[in-house]
């Protein structure tokens, strides 16, 4: 019997032809075949939100070859991805091939290894149209809302932006930080700061002052001490004063190891550790889940599926992992009773947690078979979830406080007496503060007395909350129940792609244009930007999942909760648009002598001269850099893609045909003099064609 079994990709596809054999052919649907057509609304209102879906551009001559393996096949089996997406292609592919929607014809691989495959094939199933309809309940709501909401926006206040269910709300966080920021005003506040040795011990460690003679306490980081003149009067306070240790507190502490990973957790981890955008995060696990070459192991899946915001695992890994940890680690190192993660209540837990498929495999063992940012991801994955079986660290505490005239200071630390899962790995956070650990205290006794080393009173103020990076956005996303795990990457690409926001560093800035459509929305139709009731949105279309909610009532429900205001907004905005600033440059416009302007059109940014209509002149904007061309000196300017890649070039082309893809610095070669330019690997070198060759390295060394 010859038996068709489709999946999405095929680096996938090749990958279960091996484990499948003979009999079996395996092709690759290229993601989805069918969809909403882009150039126009492709859904019918009046007749309950009917979808009028048509089969992707270009993607027609494949669809007839389909159909033509299908109807040679005894059999065909659907094995995209395993979640409402992946439900929905199958659906499509089902509807196009003619099968029937009651057949046992759906297979999910949870892992692409030979073992994950073969368990996938012996459990067939019929389409779960629940999942179907939470897919579609989901595509026809955004696009009911981008479709009628993105040119409203436009038309207000410039062409070419886009609005949505879910990055207006993630936009308006970035936005709504930003003016926190703004109306942040810091506060002056002081410390008492002292070092102190214990002799005969000769090292020194730090206490602050925590309580007054009057017993007023001082909490870190409040505005206790509030300027200068009380600090001064404090440390004259404390002139020739005594510092006996009072008391001296021990105790343990437990730290637990943090779960395995989830999606939202795992592109946030990958950004503070890795500095990977969620985007690159995605891309890497998809690879290593689909199904890499391994020397000695062959082609094989090391990760279980990315997309996913499930804490469970399978008893088998556990097993796995559980065993791992015991021959490499010993059995100190397992806890007295197996960990259980407890999955949210707004999780879909079809599968996983994200995990190595065979936790025996550990990341040394294949980085010779992977590129270097696979390794890194796998490493991740993996430690965390072996970490997520070990036992906990324990840890010692100490709290001394020392008495001076009644005045009181606090100092504290710990040392690890078994260090558990720590042994292995330890996550990383965004609050800075956090990393400061607490140093290693000397013995001391109470009623010894210390000798200071230094007092002083410092100066702090208080600190604004900090901007978002791509990672806490992904995690206020995750915390306030907006977006699902397979949306993440595509909402953070978008609010920058459409220069709603910039990047600083790894910081989210929202832009002029960012906050003019939060304003705009949250005026017009304050819904779509809300955090709450967006959330309550997600969790109803999760409801369809399970077949509680029928997803076209969900559908008219908040297709009419948002049509009424936006039909208002238009009529109270009629003929208003919203200026922006206008960037002016130094470029003179050469038909009347005002200085142009940087307008956004259909295709991107461009020169216009700010007389118009009066005068028309444009022309294309060229972004200069401070590099000189190293084949006939002139300025070197920036260039973009058709798909809005940058590259850079001579400004004299066509008569100089220089040009790279690596970005030029202000910095000049130490040997001729020519500008110098960075690789991504972080490398800056020498581009002269006559063969300078200089290069230097700009790479610090970072800890794992």
């Amino acid at each position: 019997m010859s038996k068709l079994v489709i999946v999405e990709s095929p680096a996938k596809a090749k990958n279960i032809k091996g484990y499948l054999g003979k009999g079996y052919d395996v092709v690759a649907s290229m993601g989805h075949v069918r969809d909403l057509p882009a150039a126009r609304l492709s859904v019918d209102v009046s007749n309950d939100f009917a979808p009028k879906y048509a089969i992707i551009k270009g993607k027609e001559n494949f669809v007839e070859d389909l159909k033509k393996k299908a109807d040679k096949a005894d059999y065909v089996y659907l094995a995209t991805d395993p979640d409402r997406e992946g439900e929905a292609i199958s659906w499509h592919l089902a509807y196009l091939l003619g099968l029937k929607l009651d057949e046992k014809n759906r297979v999910t691989f949870n892992e692409i290894t030979k073992s994950g495959v073969q368990k996938g094939m012996a459990s067939p199933r019929a389409i779960d149209i629940d999942l179907v309809n939470a897919q579609q309940a989901r595509r026809i709501l955004d696009r009911l809302i981008g479709y009628k909401l993105s040119p409203f926006v436009s038309q207000k206040i410039r062409r070419g932006l886009s609005a949505g269910r879910v990055q207006s709300v993630a936009l308006r966080l970035v936005v709504d930080r930003e003016n926190e920021i703004r109306e942040f005003n810091p506060e002056e506040y002081w410390s008492i700061d002292a070092k102190f040795t214990n002799p005969p011990e000769r090292k020194t460690f730090n206490a602050v002052l925590v309580s007054e003679p009057d017993g007023n306490k001082l909490k870190l980081g409040e505005k206790n001490i509030e300027n200068k003149e009380m600090s001064d009067k404090i440390l004259a306070d404390l002139e020739g004063a005594e510092y006996v240790v009072s008391s001296v507190k021990k105790g343990t502490r437990t730290k637990k190891p943090t779960p395995p990973f989830i999606t939202s957790t795992l592109q946030q981890e990958a950004s503070r550790r890795l500095s990977f955008p969620a985007r690159k995060t995605m891309k890497l696990a998809q690879e290593i889940y689909e199904g890499v070459d391994v020397s000695g192991l062959g082609t094989v899946g090391l990760i279980t599926y990315m997309r996913t915001d499930s804490l469970r695992i399978s008893e088998e890994a556990r097993a796995a992992g559980t065993k791992f940890i015991k021959e490499n680690y010993g059995e100190k190192y397992l806890p007295s009773k197996p960990r259980y993660y407890k999955t949210k209540g707004n999780a879909q837990d079809g599968h996983e947690a994200i995990r190595p498929s065979m936790p025996e495999v550990t990341p040394e063992r294949v980085k010779g078979s992977l590129t270097t940012d696979q390794y890194k991801i796998y490493k991740l994955v993996w430690e965390r979830f072996i970490a997520s079986l070990m036992e906990s660290c324990l840890q010692e505490t100490i709290k001394i406080e020392i008495d001076a005239k009644g005045y009181v200071f606090s100092a504290t630390g710990y040392s690890v007496k078994f260090d558990g899962f720590t042994a292995l790995y330890e996550e990383k956070t965004d609050d800075l503060s956090k990393s400061a650990s607490e140093a290693p205290l000397p013995p001391v006794a109470k009623g010894d007395v210390l000798r200071l080393k230094s007092l002083l009173g410092n100066q702090h103020f208080t600190q604004p909350p900090a901007r978002f990076t791509e990672a806490s956005l992904i995690k206020a996303l995750e915390e306030n129940g907006v977006g699902r795990p397979s949306t993440y990457v595509t909402i953070t690409s978008t609010i920058l792609s459409k220069e709603y926001v910039e990047r600083k560093g790894k910081q989210f800035v929202p832009t002029e244009l960012g906050e003019a459509v939060t304003n705009l929305l949250k005026d017009k139709l304050p819904n779509i930007v809300n955090v709450k009731y967006t959330s309550k949105m997600e969790d109803d279309l999760d409801k369809i999942d399970s077949g509680d909610k029928n997803y076209i009532d969900m559908i008219r429900l908040y297709f009419n909760d948002f049509e009424e205001p936006l039909e208002k907004a238009k009529k109270e905005m009629q003929g208003v648009k919203i200026k922006l600033t206008e960037e002016e440059t130094d470029v003179v416009c050469e038909k009347c002598g005002r200085n142009m302007i940087v307008k956004v059109g259909r295709f991107g940014k461009f020169l216009a001269c700010p007389g118009y209509p009066e005068c028309k002149n444009t022309k294309p904007l060229v972004l200069k850099t401070n590099a000189k061309c190293p084949e006939c000196g002139g300025d070197v300017i920036e260039k973009k893609t058709k798909r809005g890649t940058s590259f850079y070039g001579c400004s004299n082309y066509p008569k100089c045909n220089f040009m790279t893809w690596d970005m030029p610095t202000d910095e000049v070669c130490e040997k001729c003099g020519k500008s110098l330019f960075r690789k991504k690997g972080g490398v800056l070198y020498c581009p002269d064609t006559e063969g300078c060759g200089f290069t230097k390295s700009t790479r610090k060394k970072k800890e794992d």
